[in-house]
């Protein structure tokens, strides 16, 4: 079926053992199928009503990726599947999903479901951690105004020490430095133009911090990942973390 989205074998092999078993009801459907249609709408952008049938019934298909968000399994599932692969180094950055209009009017008001109005408009910011393939190893979303700079060390916190961590200016906190240092690891972050004393900056390991813009280049071929469709945050935040999964699996 040209254009529909299938798991592969070894993303499925990979998936399946992490997923929830003996659950109470009517007897489930086809994981896989139903997994693999909730990664077509978040990829294509289309409504969940206008899902393929391929993938059976539409409210099938978005009841299972409501909740499942709301009781953290994809959450589970990226914990589980994504690994640091080595302890070289880290990027860490952020970009920003324009919210569409139907993204408003969450229970938890504007800013409690991380949306913010920015100079382009409502928004949310989604900080990202990757290794040095460009694979997410730890994300977090914020309303699109926030800056990056305090959000960067809960990021980190969450994952081990690596030789390096390579940022842009807007990281150039001496709180983030502070903590690189004690964890042992070398910030590479350029000097901010205020900054008065200067601190070290490896230009050629900089170089590599390239890695993490073609990583959101490829989570944001999504479409519901580029525009925010979704009211609560924790569904936002599922549809990164499936990305996320597939850009390692698949």
């Amino acid at each position: 079926m040209s254009g529909h989205f299938w798991l592969n074998h070894e993303a499925w092999a990979a998936i399946a053992p992490h997923l929830p078993m003996n659950q109470p009801g009517a007897r489930r459907t086809d994981e896989r199928r139903v997994i693999s249609g909730i990664i077509h709408v978040l990829r294509s952008g289309c409504r969940w009503q206008d899902c393929p049938a391929c993938y059976g019934p539409p409210t099938t298909i978005y009841n299972r990726f409501h909740r499942w968000s709301a009781r953290g399994v994809w959450r589970r599932l990226f914990d589980a599947l994504v690994q640091a692969s080595d302890r070289d180094i880290n990027m860490i950055d952020s970009t920003t999903a324009k919210a569409h209009r139907s993204a408003a009017g969450g229970k938890g008001g504007a800013d409690g479901e991380a949306i913010g109005r920015s100079r382009g408009g409502r928004s949310t910011k989604i900080h990202a951690a990757v290794d040095s393939r460009g694979r997410p190893l730890a994300l977090k979303i914020t309303p699109g105004q926030r800056g990056d700079a305090p959000v960067a060390i809960p990021l980190l916190a969450t994952l081990p020490p690596n030789r390096l961590c390579a940022a842009d200016t807007a990281y150039d906190s001496n709180a983030l430095r502070n903590l690189l240092i004690a964890r042992g690891t070398q910030p590479v972050i350029p000097n901010n133009r205020t900054r008065t004393h200067i601190q070290p900056f490896d230009p050629e390991a900089y170089k590599r911090r390239n890695i993490i813009e073609r990583t959101f280049c490829r989570v944001k071929d999504w479409r519901r990942v580029a525009t925010r469709y979704d009211k609560l945050a924790t569904n936002f935040t599922a549809t990164r973390q499936i990305a996320a999964i597939i850009l390692w699996w698949v």
